[in-house]
């Protein structure tokens, strides 16, 4: 570990030492966490199967960063509030109602009690900025960062303490298979789960295709049977979902036809809509969490309280939820004077397509944007990390994603990325640990004394 900037003369400036140490942490640490050999080890033999590590380099070889990211302990309690804040203002009938009648009928389709799995909360962490930029119901990533938990070592003495024990992936991965049995039970059903399907369009070439092999092996090692399969390859008989022979009891569904509307979707949306099959995440749980038009109602003051969210819960929400609005010919002249300081993406977007920043914008791309189906985000500064090479140091921002169920975090990844939004496809990229520093400027002493 490079040795840091010395913390009375960074304090002398104004700065919080609480918050020094992280932040020269992300820019100073050129440590490296990834154990190669273990990661190898992980994905061949303890969850996963021969050739996958192999698989994994040839089809998407920056889907690990090699180095952490510090966080501090505030930060990571905050966001578990505004996870909390959101869940209550989604579970008002008001919200609901409003979010609802907007949304494509098959959204207002009552799930039968499931709750969704995998909620992706992603947030902009750093210094001076913080912010819930979207939510997303099925956010990608679960099996490989708990791979990742696998496959660590410890950069120096001084972080040995901040790596997860060996046993914390194990348990994760139990919690996951917890989380789709409980998604079964939630749905009324007495009998216990006994198969699954993990569904995608064209899956095996999907980018995170090893992935969906992690999870079937997962499932497998559980006692359940599962499939990868594309939306096409099931047919509905008796009032049961089948692939081939195999009755399906519950999807795990990974597809972006968020609302089942394609004709690829069919037979899922009809087995949906007459309760033959349990689908997690559902449409109803898009309309109510990732549709980014809510954006507008979390962070407006009069919409909050309009809808009855309680004072607690504005108070949280209207300091972490960037200023958002829908992009309309009515504020379209303000909009575009004031966008060097926003973000625009589709209301019905993911994985950064045709999202922009303000400041990159085209008259061409702005005549699109207006076109509709955009909202306007207040630009919050993603979080920065310092990977060094042997050739030069590489700033690299990153986010944070809280995977959630039910209203409880189960776990935090930071995602590594150079340009406009995560891609998974530059050298040093890829999903990252979380090392969170236990007691304010803790990490900083130990980290220091380890560099002198």
């Amino acid at each position: 570990m490079n040795r840091p900037p010395n913390p009375s003369t960074l304090q002398a400036a104004g700065l919080p030492r609480r918050l020094i140490s992280m932040e020269v942490l992300n820019s100073e640490c050129f440590c490296i966490s990834l154990d190669s050999a273990a990661l190898r080890q992980a994905l061949e033999s303890e969850i996963g199967q021969p050739g996958l590590f192999d698989l994994m380099q040839q089809r998407c070889p920056y889907l690990f960063a090699t180095r952490p990211v510090f966080l501090s302990h505030a930060h990571m309690a905050r966001m578990a509030l505004v996870v909390q804040a959101v869940e209550a203002v989604v579970a008002l009938p008001a919200y609901r109602e409003h979010v609802l009648a907007r949304a494509p009928a098959i959204a207002r389709h009552d799930p039968g009690g499931a709750k969704g799995v995998f909620f992706g909360y992603d947030f902009h962490v750093a210094e001076n900025s913080f912010g819930l930029i979207e939510i997303n119901t099925n956010a990608g990533g679960a099996m490989l960062n708990a791979v990742l938990a696998r496959a660590q070592r410890a950069c120096c003495a001084a972080v040995d303490g901040l790596l997860p024990p060996s046993a914390t992936a194990g348990q994760f991965e139990d919690d996951i298979v917890a989380m789709f049995r409980n998604e079964w039970l939630l749905s009324g059903h007495d009998r216990p789960l006994r198969s699954i399907a993990i569904v995608d369009e064209n899956p095996e070439q999907q980018y995170l295709y090893p992935e969906f092999l992690l999870f079937q092996r997962l499932f497998q090692r559980h006692g359940l049977l599962a499939v990868i399969a594309d939306p096409t390859a099931f047919n509905l008989r008796d009032r049961q979902l089948w692939h081939g022979d195999v009755a399906v009891d519950l999807i795990y569904n990974r597809l972006t036809d968020f609302y089942l509307s394609s004709p690829s979707s069919a037979v899922l949306r009809e087995a949906y809509l007459q309760n033959c099959a349990v689908l997690t995440p559902h449409p109803q749980a898009h309309a109510l969490y990732a549709d980014k038009r809510n954006l507008a109602l979390l962070s407006d003051i009069q919409a909050l309280q309009a809808l009855g969210a309680s004072q607690a819960a504005q108070d949280v929400l209207l300091t972490a939820v960037p200023r958002t609005e829908l992009v309309a010919t009515a504020n379209a002249e303000r909009l575009w004077s004031e966008r060097r300081n926003l973000f625009f993406k589709p209301f019905a977007g993911f994985g950064g397509r045709a999202a922009y920043r303000g400041d990159k914008l085209t008259r061409r791309v702005w005549q699109e944007i207006l076109a509709g189906g955009y909202i306007a985000q207040a630009l919050v500064l993603p979080g920065a990390r310092a990977v060094a090479s042997e050739q030069s140091v590489q700033p690299m921002k990153f986010d944070l994603r809280d995977y959630v169920y039910h209203g409880e975090v189960q776990w935090v990844a930071a995602r590594l990325y150079q340009g406009q939004t995560t891609n998974f496809r530059t050298p040093d990229s890829g999903f990252a640990p979380v090392y969170e520093g236990a007691a304010g400027d803790g990490l900083w002493m130990a980290c220091a004394a380890a560099a002198a």
